[in-house]
């Protein structure tokens, strides 16, 4: 049997640590809602598809608000409209990450950033079909 050990099986590999990873309790959670108001901010600033969609939950909700509709379906109309900010979100934080690995065309940073926006798509179908599907008896009886 060999006596010389493998240096890979002793050495344990620490795992990367953010630096912002620190923080806990009331401080991580302050720290957390001021990191998601800058990730607004910047939405906004360079995001021409959020501000668009930001503009139709503004809409939407004040519409479901104001149609006489149960709260369940308010809330299913104005739900699904905040789901597709959400998915907004994810779709530029994926495109972000891939622009800052790389700016050269490539396969696979097509394909992340395709399937981000098929996300978008699928969000916005499905805000489209709830509204149909809640408002439909309410204009055709």
């Amino acid at each position: 049997m060999n006596n010389i050990e493998d240096p890979a099986i002793e050495t344990e590999i620490a795992p990367a640590v953010s630096e912002f990873k620190s923080k806990s309790g009331l401080k991580r959670i302050l720290s957390a809602f001021f990191y998601s108001l800058e990730g607004f901010r910047a939405a906004w600033r360079m995001e021409h598809a959020f501000r668009q969609e930001l503009v139709l939950v503004v809409c939407g909700t004040i519409i479901a608000l104001l149609l006489p509709l149960i709260g369940l379906e308010k809330l299913m109309l104005i739900g699904v409209l905040v789901l597709v900010l959400i998915v907004e979100l994810i779709n530029s934080a994926v495109e972000a990450v891939v622009d800052r690995v790389s700016l050269e065309r490539n396969p696979l940073s097509k394909n992340a950033k395709d399937f981000g926006s098929a996300a978008v798509f699928l969000s916005l179908s499905l805000a489209g079909a709830t509204w149909i599907v809640v408002l439909y008896p309410l204009f055709f009886k």
